[in-house]
Parts: C-alpha cells; sequence; structure tokens
C-alpha cells in the first residue's frame, strides 16, 4: 500500500447481504490499488439512515461523492480510479 492510498467509504447495514457481497467484490480493488475502505454502518446515525436509507450500500469517495449504490459498479469504480491517478 502506498502513503496515499485512495480512501473510498461504503455505507451499509450490518445485515444487508448486498453490503456483504460489495465488500468481498472489492477486494481485488483493494489488493491491487492500495484501497482503504471505511465501513459506515448508517444505522448508527440518524442521518444517514435518512440520507441513504434503501439505497445502500452506497460506495462514497474522499469527498463523499457516489460512485455507485446496491452492487459494484467496475466500470465507474475504474474510472474514478483512473481519476486520481
Amino acid at each position: 500500500m502506498t502513503e496515499h492510498a485512495p480512501q473510498l467509504t461504503v455505507y451499509l447495514r450490518r445485515y444487508c447481504h448486498l453490503c456483504h457481497d460489495l465488500l468481498a467484490k472489492l477486494l481485488p480493488y483493494q489488493q491491487q490499488f492500495g484501497l482503504r475502505i471505511n465501513e459506515v454502518d448508517i444505522d448508527a446515525d440518524p442521518a444517514l439512515e435518512e440520507r441513504y436509507g434503501t439505497l445502500i450500500p452506497v460506495l462514497a469517495d474522499a469527498n463523499n461523492e457516489e460512485i455507485c449504490h446496491y452492487f459494484l459498479d467496475e466500470g465507474a469504480l475504474t474510472a474514478y480510479l483512473a481519476k486520481i491517478r
């Protein structure tokens, strides 16, 4: 991992199978690009629960801009990673 590894946030619910699937699909990207993944359980914050509700999981960049939700959009993630490199 590099010192300036890209950081992404996954807004999720711990009991959500789509959330677990998205995290699993991010693993190769973590290994290849040294991504740091911040997991945020929206049930712990009423404002986040209101904001994301049923959109979870949501993958967001360091500026909290949505990359994708529900499923990993590999094209969107690849485009984001190319843009920041």
